[in-house]
């Protein structure tokens, strides 16, 4: 796809750190200031897709910006400025090595588990004669370690502690944090007809200072559902409509594909990709309420950087 941004090789003024993540290039100048560009690389079951998707990049670097200012109240975070529609520039910190998952419903990962008869994610026991997508009585943490390559592996809040990853005090403030965040979350898809299902938070230190780092709410962390039709199809048990990065994962599913060994990604057709596409600019724009305007993907990279060396230079 030539108008996708999939990969990124830029060297900018003292730049002294350079991390490509499973969607994100993250690059470090003065060893204080992140410039995280959101590309349009896709994954699923913790691997990157071979195709890129048009605008993703875009619409998650948008609703990430949007979310974390009407969030700051709650928790400082990272984000200074965003000098391009792929790009947020702002504070580093020190990540912690556990990423917050908080679920409302019971579905996904979550879901499959419990169909096997596990009863137990992460420490947090979960009631006999659930159903899928059925609403937990109170939003429940399900951490994970913080895996830079592989699958991420769940944890409970007692070996978090006890393994030193985070210091109990921290530990407390981050699941505080978490679930006001996803309170707020929830108030603000439920205007827009929507339901916040479950997402992932991460979490940085600067000083004293605990940040909020990353994207929020975007539907590559997060799950959607339309909250109209949801409990009658939740009644019947049909799939629910929802907004978020599971439909991709369903197609794979469906063609054979959850990033096991000897597992051969099915063909991302340019049609499939323009569909999938459509899909996240069509969540951009009930979640944000915003009119999506497409960015000028001629040059991309080229204007990329000119936006962010204009940027430094102030």
């Amino acid at each position: 796809m030539s108008n996708t941004l999939t990969s990124t090789n830029y060297q900018f003024p003292n730049q002294t750190k350079v991390y490509k993540g499973k969607v994100r290039d993250v690059y470090t100048v003065d060893n204080d200031t992140l410039i995280m560009i959101a590309t349009d690389r896709i994954s699923a079951f913790d691997v990157v897709l071979p195709e890129g998707i048009p605008f993703k990049g875009q619409v998650l670097n948008q609703i990430a910006a949007k979310f974390l200012d009407a969030t700051k109240d709650i928790v400082p975070n990272w984000k200074q400025a965003v000098p391009h529609p792929l790009v947020t520039v702002g504070i580093r910190c020190e990540p912690y090595l556990v990423e917050m998952i908080v679920r409302g419903y019971l579905t996904g990962s979550a879901w499959r588990e419990y169909k096997k008869g596990v009863r137990s994610i992460c420490g947090v026991s979960l009631l006999e004669g659930m159903k899928e997508n059925e609403k937990f009585l109170t939003p429940i943490l399900t951490p994970t370690t913080k895996a830079d390559e592989g699958h991420d592996e769940n944890i409970s809040r007692e070996e978090i502690i006890e393994q030193g990853l985070v210091s109990k005090d921290d530990y407390e403030q981050l699941e505080k944090y978490a679930l006001a965040l996803f309170q707020r979350g929830s108030e603000m898809a439920d205007e827009k007809g929507l339901i916040l299902v479950d997402t992932k938070y991460e979490f940085g230190r600067q000083n004293d200072t605990i940040y909020l780092i990353d994207e929020i709410h975007t539907p590559d962390s997060s799950r959607y559902f339309y909250k109209e039709g949801y409990q009658e199809r939740f009644e019947k048990g049909e799939e629910q409509r929802q907004l978020s990065k599971e439909f991709v994962r369903k197609w794979l599913m469906d063609n054979g594909f959850q990033g096991r060994e000897g597992e051969q990604v099915p063909e991302m057709t340019e049609s499939y990709c323009n569909e999938v596409s459509e899909r996240y600019i069509e969540l951009y724009e009930i979640i944000t309420g915003d009119k999506f305007e497409k960015a000028d993907t001629q040059n991309l990279a080229k204007s990329i950087e000119k936006n962010i060396l204009e940027y430094l230079k102030k």
